[in-house]
């Protein structure tokens, strides 16, 4: 995580406000994001806990893939 630099500003005499530099406030919003976006995830694996499960090679078997041969590997 980026270091953050808050400059506290007061109001009658008690911190009232915080500055930050537009980065350093872009860097808390999408660790802020990255969180609810992982405590979404937790939620709904909590969710499917106990959903029922079909394994591979079921899977594979219904949707008829069983016996395809591996996709060639593509070269960049």
């Amino acid at each position: 995580m980026q270091a953050i630099h808050p400059k506290i500003l007061e109001y009658d005499g008690k911190k009232a406000f915080v500055v930050l530099t537009y980065d350093e406030f872009v860097a808390i919003e999408e660790h802020l994001q990255e969180y609810e976006d992982i405590k979404q995830l937790r939620i709904a694996k909590a969710e499917e806990a106990d959903a029922p499960t079909v394994p591979l090679r079921r899977a594979k078997k219904v949707l008829g893939l069983e016996n395809r041969p591996p996709a060639p590997k593509s070269r960049r």
